[in-house]
Order: structure tokens, then C-alpha cells, then sequence
């Protein structure tokens, strides 16, 4: 469990979401897409980094506290010397063209990688139209609408709760 999130933290720097569902998910077979959806919203939901949550919440379902302890600190261990040196690099080099044009297209890149794997979830998962809907609802208040959200999670979870509910009983 500690190598695979050292993976996840080592290869998933500056987008941890689809370094994460792949190693969990496809590669490790920890969890099945649907368990991992679950748990990932739940990460979502809770305070704090949403892979930190989803690390202490397979941590413990495997080995329990020291799982989640070893989980949590695989994950950051790589990222944080990392991070500590490229500050130090970024700090002498911040001024140059060709760094902030690197930085911008960084950017660009972890955006995509964010929508791809919201895609290939979505794709795996088929959700249903009502799931869709919700979805859809989330992203466009606050995406487009920007509505806090606390307020949407306010609002839709309940909703979404609901949902599940009613389709089970069809």
C-alpha cells in the first residue's frame, strides 16, 4: 500500500486525481470503480485534500490507523521534496519569459487531465439521466453561476440522496 500511494504522490504532482483512480482502480484493484467513486465523493464532501481523505479511507479499510498513517504519508513524502525544490529553483528563475509560459501551459495541462478523468468516471460509471442531471447541476452553479460550494453541496447532496433512493425502488 505505501509504494502505490508513493506513486500516486510521485506521478500525480499537480493533478493527483487521474494518477490516483488509475493506480487505485486499475492498476492496484484496490477498490472497484464504484467503490471508488463513492469514496472519492465522501473525500470530496469531508475538510481537507480530497486524495488525502480517499488515502486515510483505504488506509484503514486495508490496515486501519497504520494504514492510513502510511497511506497519507506516502502521498506526501515525494511531493513535498519536490515542491521544496522547485521553490527554490522557481525563486532564482520566476522573472523569465519561457518559465511563465511553462507554468501557463502546466496549468492548461492539469485542467484537461481534471475533465478527462470526470469523463472516463462518468463513461465507466453510466450514470443514470437523474445522476447526469445533478451533475450537470453542480457544474453549472458553481461553475458557470459561481455558487459557494458549501451551498451546493448543501443543496444537492440531499438531492442526489434522494435520487439514489427513488432509482433503487424502480
Amino acid at each position: 500500500m505505501f509504494l502505490g500511494f508513493l506513486k500516486i504522490g510521485l506521478l500525480g504532482f499537480g493533478g493527483v486525481a487521474s494518477v490516483a483512480r488509475h493506480v487505485i482502480v486499475e492498476e492496484r484493484a484496490w477498490l472497484t470503480e464504484k467503490e471508488y467513486a463513492s469514496v472519492l465523493g465522501l473525500g470530496q464532501v469531508l475538510p481537507g485534500a480530497n486524495t488525502v481523505n480517499v488515502a486515510v479511507m483505504i488506509g484503514d479499510r486495508f490496515h486501519g490507523l497504520t494504514g492510513s498513517v502510511l497511506a497519507v504519508t506516502a502521498l506526501m513524502v515525494m511531493p513535498l521534496a519536490i515542491l521544496i525544490g522547485l521553490a527554490a529553483l522557481y525563486e532564482q528563475l520566476s522573472a523569465a519569459p519561457d518559465v511563465q509560459a511553462a507554468i501557463s501551459g502546466a496549468a492548461a495541462a492539469a485542467a484537461g487531465l481534471v475533465v478527462g478523468t470526470a469523463l472516463k468516471m462518468a463513461w465507466r460509471l453510466k450514470p443514470t439521466r437523474l445522476a447526469v442531471m445533478i451533475g450537470l447541476m453542480a457544474f453549472v452553479g458553481v461553475g458557470v453561476f459561481q455558487v459557494s460550494l458549501i451551498v451546493a453541496v448543501l443543496i444537492l447532496a440531499p438531492l442526489s440522496v434522494w435520487a439514489a433512493a427513488y432509482g433503487r425502488q424502480r
